[in-house]
Order: C-alpha cells, then structure tokens, then sequence
C-alpha cells in the first residue's frame, strides 16, 4: 500500500530508501554490489519475505518458510560475459548461510518484456523481476512453474560449494602466484 502510495505522489525514491533503513535496522545488509575497477558493474537485493510484503500478489508465492527473496538483480551489459552474476549469487550465498538461511528464491519473469514493464529512458532495467533465464544461468531451479512469474530456488549449500569449486579450478589454471618479494634499498 505504501509503495502504491509513494507512486501515486511521486516519491517512489523516498520510499526505496524508507524501506531500506528500517530493513537494515530490523534484518541487516540486504543487497551486494559488484564493481569492475571503480564502476558499479551489478547489484542483488534480498531480503526475508516479511519484509517485501507484495511478494505475496505473485501468482507462484509464498516463498518457502526456509528461503530469502532474491528481489533484483542485474548486471549492466558491458560485463554480463564475465562470470559476475555468479559471483555475486555466490557471495549473497556466502552471507546468507553465516546466518543461517538455507535456500534462496526468487520470482522469474518468462519471456520478453511487455509495453507494461516498459522502462524509462536511461539506463534502468525493463523490469523489476529478475528474467528467469538469468536465475537459472546462476544455479537456481525452478520450484513451482507459471508461464510468466515461476518460482525459483537455490539450496544455499550447493551455492557454497561452487564458490569452493571455483576457487579451486581458478588455482589450477592460475597456479599459484605468489609475488616476489620487493627488493629493499640497502
């Protein structure tokens, strides 16, 4: 209702930033960012199902007892080839399993954008819904279909264990390098 609200006044931003604090006091840090050099390349947000109060108008909810709402994601398209939509899943992973979570769902958007969804000029996404092909492209499965907001999973344990796995094939193909010490002036 507030988010309806705030649209209808105008002050949607306002609004984001109200539901961000009093996430962060209740719950903690809610979102990962991923950056190349000093550029913002992509984003998550996440948060428990309590506190996103509209998951519940989906057609495939509730989200499971044991799960955190994956919100959004995206990764802008100059470094969607290079590995960071897994990276950053697995370091949302990574955070959600110190505290105890077990698994990770989100609601994918099947198919191509409708005029609805349409995005302002600029460079913001179509849609606020993660495209179901990136979720599945990042290891989560699909847990109740729907031709056009299915429900998706990922067991935060086989999450961790990619990170160990690329951790490892990263070594090998890098073998291990250790930088020469600096010479030191005598």
């Amino acid at each position: 209702m507030a988010g309806q609200t705030a649209a209808e006044v105008g002050d949607v931003d306002l609004e984001k930033e109200a539901w961000l604090s009093a996430t962060l006091l209740d719950w903690g840090s809610c979102g990962k960012i991923v950056y190349v050099d000093s550029l913002a390349a992509g984003y998550l947000t996440y948060a428990p199902p309590a506190h996103v109060p509209r998951s519940l108008a989906f057609p495939t909810s509730p989200v499971s007892g044991d799960a955190v709402l994956l919100m959004t994601a995206r990764i802008l398209p100059e470094f969607a080839e290079g590995g960071l939509a897994r990276m950053l899943v697995q370091s949302v992973a990574a955070d959600l399993t110190r505290r105890g979570v077990r698994a990770l769902e989100a609601f994918g958007r099947m198919g191509a954008v409708h005029d609805g969804d349409a995005a302002q000029a600029g460079s913001r996404p179509a849609s606020c819904v993660v495209p179901a092909d990136f979720l599945l492209a990042v290891g989560f499965k699909t847990v109740r279909p729907h031709h056009r907001f299915p429900r998706l999973r990922l067991d935060l344990r086989t999450a961790v264990s990619w990170r160990a796995d690329v951790e490892v094939a990263l070594e090998r193909l890098l073998g291990s390098m250790s930088p020469e010490p600096a010479l030191r002036p005598v």
